[in-house]
């Protein structure tokens, strides 16, 4: 295979957006799971507050305050309430 005809200089610039769409995507894909890997945890994290409510073991009072204990409504971990 003779590659002494190739192109480098043009060929770079195409390598380039390549795998910069590549990082793209699989930084979208990541992003993706990740999001519903949380949905899946809260949805589970619900049911059990709810098993415990549900049996006795806490007031309904207490379960909300735990379901509420994580969220934030400036929509970030850093957010001042006021």
């Amino acid at each position: 295979m003779d590659l002494s005809g190739v192109d480098w200089d043009g060929l770079l610039p195409i390598v380039a957006i390549i795998g910069g769409l590549c990082i793209a995507a699989l930084a979208i894909v990541s992003s993706m799971m990740r999001a519903a890997s949380k949905t899946r945890e809260m949805e589970k994290t619900r049911r059990e507050v709810a098993a415990y409510v549900a049996e006795g073991s806490i007031t309904p009072e207490e379960a909300e305050r735990l379901l509420n204990a994580g969220l934030s409504s400036g929509g970030s971990c850093c957010s001042k309430q006021a």
